[in-house]
């Protein structure tokens, strides 16, 4: 996919339903509506994926992002909140040893109830949708800068361009995800998902969310860590003696790194709170858990090679919003 790269962008991180914030958000930016679609002069909205799930305004929020993404007033990568409710709807292979791509558990039930719950009138529209999110890129690269929505893995991106040069795939591959250890299986898992890692000694942990992990997302974005808390990267708290244990060799040898000479890199997906602000003079993470009360974030990117905090730029978010 082409991007300008003389162009200014707004890189917008995870949205999950939040309509009306999102709004705000564009409306602090100077993008107005036009013909019922928000619009710049000559700046461009990317969204960093996950635009469904949890929030009150989920049709909503998938109407306006992708009435802005054909009018070429945005661009939308993947979340894996997408994918899993693509994997949801389509059929594993037989040979997978699953029924659906993504499995009906649980866990994955009670993610997209909202969703579903908020499409049961609207049957045709959503199928629309799932047919959307198949074409949506899983990256986008502009060459000085990068957007995934949970982690570059430069090894497993270049298996991926050799077959889709512009990163956006096609259902077979998403049914392949099913096989466990496939090249679609990992793709998925790690750019949309992020380095995972098992707690120490069996530890499993129940969290704010009500979900019970054994493994937590990590930070791959971490220099020389020593210890699981300077890695483990969560919304609650790891409790002291588990996150002052040090990291076994094994686990450090596993994990990935994002040098400081690649490009300017932009994620959502961890959760963050507090005041937004790079990670590194590289790398920028603009979820700030807008749908957990936090914040709506986006990063202003013009032509600078290293990241400005001044350029980070958030509502705060106001819940509930009308439910639809």
């Amino acid at each position: 996919m082409y991007l300008d790269p003389q162009r200014g962008y707004d890189l917008i991180g995870d949205v999950h339903g939040c309509t009306h914030t999102l709004e705000r958000l564009l409306d602090s930016l100077g993008y107005r509506q036009h013909g019922g679609v928000w619009r710049h002069p000559w700046r461009q909205v990317l969204f960093l994926g996950d635009i469904i799930d949890r929030g009150p305004r989920i049709r909503e929020a998938l109407h306006l992002v992708h009435d802005m993404v054909e009018a070429g007033q945005a661009h939308c990568i993947m979340g894996n909140h997408e994918f899993n409710a693509l994997g949801w709807s389509i059929p594993a292979p037989a040979d997978s040893g699953r029924e659906f791509v993504c499995e009906h558990t649980a866990r994955h039930a009670r993610q997209l109830r909202e969703t579903h719950r908020q499409f049961e009138q609207h049957p045709a529209d959503w199928q629309d949708f799932l047919g959307w999110f198949c074409q949506l890129p899983l990256l986008l690269d502009g060459g000085r800068f990068r957007v995934v929505h949970a982690c570059w893995d430069g090894a497993l991106i270049s298996q991926l361009r050799a077959r889709f040069a512009d990163a956006r795939v096609d259902q077979g591959f998403v049914e392949a995800a099913a096989v466990q250890g496939s090249l679609p299986h990992r793709v998925f898992d790690r750019l949309l998902r992020g380095l995972n890692m098992r707690l120490p000694n069996g530890l499993a942990m129940t969290g704010d969310d009500g979900l019970t992990r054994s493994f937590f997302r990590s930070k791959f974005w971490a220099v020389d860590p020593q210890t699981y808390g300077d890695i483990v990267f969560q919304p609650d708290a790891l409790p002291e003696q588990v996150a002052a244990q040090p990291l076994p060799a094994a686990e450090k040898a596993s994990l990935l790194s994002y040098p400081a000479e690649e490009p300017l890199l932009f994620v959502g997906h961890y959760w963050r709170r507090g005041k937004p602000a790079p990670l590194r003079p590289n790398l920028a993470c603009l979820d700030y858990s807008a749908v957990m009360r936090g914040k709506l974030v986006a990063y202003r990117l013009d032509d600078e090679a290293q990241l400005d905090p001044g350029k980070f730029v958030w509502v705060e978010v106001e819940l509930p919003e009308a439910p639809q």
